[in-house]
């Protein structure tokens, strides 16, 4: 763990190491808030990442979204996530599914995939399979737009969430 003060004293590449994982494979977000230093305290620094989130373009919001991997994937299954998107994963239950669940997920995430051009997103730290799975066929008949702001709240939770396990005060 590291604290509030360290990070404020950090230089740039410090700061990044120590935060950046909390936006999957978005380290550009770290990048952009270590400018907005110092920060009173998680909340705060939080508030400067989601920041950066909101005033990106688009486009770069939609590539962060595609940055995370599809829920009991194929990257899941190959041992391929971070250890973030695998310790949460985990807690969820996806790591634990019968074969006709990984096919009922399988079949769920090609759909979305298909119909947004992005992975699901969803904070799996607040659900279980079964809930996830149920989010993921729902919120398949969302408009675009709304499913855009609908993962970037959700990523928004789930960098919380590291950050709580990352930062004291």
């Amino acid at each position: 763990m590291t604290s509030i003060a360290a990070l404020n004293a950090a230089d740039r590449a410090t700061f990044v190491a120590a935060i950046g994982f909390a936006f999957e494979h978005s380290r550009w977000i770290a990048e952009a808030a270590w400018e907005r230093r110092p920060f009173a305290d998680v909340d705060d620094l939080h508030t400067a990442l989601a920041d950066v989130v909101a005033g990106a373009s688009r486009e770069q919001q939609i590539a962060l979204i595609a940055a995370h991997p599809d829920l009991a994937g194929r990257v899941a299954r190959e041992g391929r996530l971070t250890p973030a998107s695998r310790g949460e994963q985990a807690a969820a239950g996806l790591d634990r599914l019968t074969a006709e669940e990984l096919a009922r997920f399988d079949r769920a995430n090609a759909a979305y995939r298909e119909r947004f051009g992005f992975p699901f997103v969803i904070c799996a730290r607040e659900h279980g399979k079964a809930s996830i799975l149920g989010e993921l066929e729902r919120r398949a008949g969302n408009d675009r737009d709304a499913e855009i702001e609908t993962a970037l709240a959700e990523i928004a939770k789930i960098a919380r969430l590291r950050l709580e396990d990352a930062v004291t005060a």
